[in-house]
């Protein structure tokens, strides 16, 4: 006789499940989002928070999500419907899930320190973020262009000279 336990329909605990853990890890990412496009840069605890604090632990959930539940998993990364398959499971669509913003919201504060760093706009930085919020690779290319754009701008002629 063998134990099995069907993970899928564990509770994380008894005073969470995978809907609590969802929203937690979505308003914890939010938050930190809020604060890339919405709050001043010099703030010190800002790069703190959403370039560490919230990542690390988010990165520490996903990881346990990972130890625990994926090596049991049906499916696999080898065919689109073995990926099906594996997202089956609650807690490998919410490792998915912590996965997804992790590294948008690294990405997005790479995107905003390197923006200060090259004075881009707030303006033009926050349709940017956003849409590597809601879209990832997008976002990114977004900013890819805004920045060619940068380097490849000719400057304005100076009073005096000819143009």
């Amino acid at each position: 006789m063998s134990l099995q336990i069907d993970f899928d329909n564990v509770k994380m605990g008894m005073w969470m499940d995978w809907e609590m853990a969802f929203s937690i890890a979505s308003l914890a990412a939010m938050a930190c989002w809020a604060a890339l496009i919405l709050l001043p840069r010099r703030w010190p605890v800002l790069p703190a928070l959403t370039g560490l604090a919230v990542p690390l632990g988010l990165a520490i959930a996903y990881s346990v999500l990972i130890l625990t539940h994926f090596f049991g998993s049906e499916g696999g990364f080898d065919s689109l419907a073995n990926v099906r398959l594996l997202f089956q499971s609650d807690a490998a669509l919410l490792a998915g899930w912590i996965h997804y913003l992790v590294f948008d919201l690294l990405i997005g504060g790479w995107i905003a320190k390197t923006s200060d760093e090259l004075g881009i706009s707030r303006l033009i930085q926050a349709p940017i973020l956003v849409a590597t919020f809601m879209f990832g690779p997008l976002g990114w290319l977004l900013f890819q262009g805004v920045r060619l754009g940068q380097r490849l701008r000719v400057p304005a002629a100076q009073p005096g000279e000819l143009s």
